[in-house]
């Protein structure tokens, strides 16, 4: 196990840097941590945050820090109930679940870049900028066994953070081995957490490629839809009926969870969308869920949901006086009608020129008239 008293003494923190100046005030302010004052520790997961892991950028004193974090975990000064000194973090929860949540953080920072697919990011890091994150990779063994140890916490709050940190650790090449063995034991007892929580465990394990096949079947048409987005499930018929169900009704599936914080990016509808595609080969075959798309999204949102659906009703350039199909007009007279969808944003632009069509909501309901329902 690791020994943070150890970690402390042990590291040359003058000679390490975070994002304002070298890092020896560190151990100083991380002592704060097992205080057992609330008020000292707040001001401490403000630092973690601001200073050693300033907006998920990674420095030289982020992995020893990181050490020190998980070696104090299991302090039982560490369940003093903090309010983090960020003016947007207002939880208030156990100190031990503000820093598995900061490793989890740690955690993601540390796998950016290491996907070869990722074609995210076009610049090159540094050489000292590739040595921290080395650094903080090489330790995500040691991080996992210690967040292991809080998957199944009494704690609701500890456990959903340590499910987090370890969604990102179990992502790191060489701690594959553990995923399907962690998965089961977090699916084993899902059944009896939240609606939320349920959902953000299948979102967790599908990261990993395991299906949450018990969740498809969840009581909540929430949770199923959560557990239907895994790509481990694409071939399976009842997860692309879940996915369609919540599409035909996406006003109410991206309320789903609004008053909890979901491991999903945007709208619960961009993901499904994206799913949706993925199963999917023809527009003809998703026009329902495409005009219930089309009649309640905005120009704001092009790039996530109607967009990627206009390419799909339109895989070749449309061509002046070709009339259209039925599920093209249907679906071009939805988004016409749509007043949320005509408020000058340039994205939706690009769309409309890449299918071919007239930008212009006049110039598209002149289209419309001349292949009136597709005749």
């Amino acid at each position: 196990m690791i020994d943070p008293e150890a970690v402390l003494t042990g590291t040359d923190w003058a000679a390490l840097q975070h994002a304002y100046t070298d890092a020896a005030d560190l151990p100083e302010r991380l002592a704060g941590l097992l205080s057992g004052d609330p008020d000292a520790a707040g001001p401490v997961l403000g630092v973690l945050d601001a200073a050693v892991l300033h907006q998920g950028s990674i420095y030289s004193a982020t992995a020893p820090t990181a050490l020190y974090v998980a070696g104090i975990l299991g302090d039982p000064r560490t369940l003093v109930p903090c309010e983090s000194a960020l003016p947007w973090d207002e939880r208030a929860r156990p100190l031990r679940a503000a820093l598995l949540d900061w490793l989890g953080n740690v955690a993601e920072s540390a796998s950016w870049g290491e996907d070869p697919d990722d074609e995210d990011e076009d610049e090159e890091p540094d050489e000292a900028d590739e040595a921290d994150v080395a650094a903080c990779r090489a330790i995500r063994r040691d991080l996992f066994q210690v967040v292991a140890l809080y998957l199944d916490d009494a704690d609701e709050s500890v456990r959903t953070a340590a499910e987090g940190a370890a969604g990102h650790l179990l992502l790191a090449p060489d701690l594959a081995e553990s995923r399907q063995a962690v998965a089961e034991r977090m699916l084993e007892r899902v059944r009896q957490r939240p609606p939320h929580a349920r959902a953000n465990t299948a979102l967790t394990v599908a990261r990993w490629s395991v299906a949450p096949r018990e969740l498809l079947a969840d009581a909540e048409p929430a949770v199923r839809a959560y557990a239907a987005l895994a790509p481990a499930l694409d071939d399976e018929p009842a997860a692309l009926a879940v996915v369609r169900e919540a599409l035909l009704d996406p006003v109410t599936a991206d309320g789903w969870f609004a008053d909890h914080e979901m491991l999903l990016d945007g709208w619960l509808r961009f993901a499904l969308v994206q799913t949706l595609l993925r199963r999917t080969t023809t527009f003809t075959e998703i026009r329902d869920e495409a005009l219930a798309v089309a009649r309640m999204t905005n120009a704001y949102t092009v790039d996530s949901d109607w967009g990627p659906l206009l390419r799909r009703a339109f895989p070749a350039r449309h061509t002046p006086g070709t009339p259209l199909r039925p599920d093209q007009h249907a679906f071009l007279t939805a988004l016409v009608e749509n007043d949320e969808c005509w408020n000058g944003i340039a994205n939706m632009i690009i769309w409309f020129s890449r299918a071919g069509l007239p930008h212009g909501r006049e110039e598209l309901r002149t289209l419309l008239r001349s292949t009136t329902n597709g005749a």
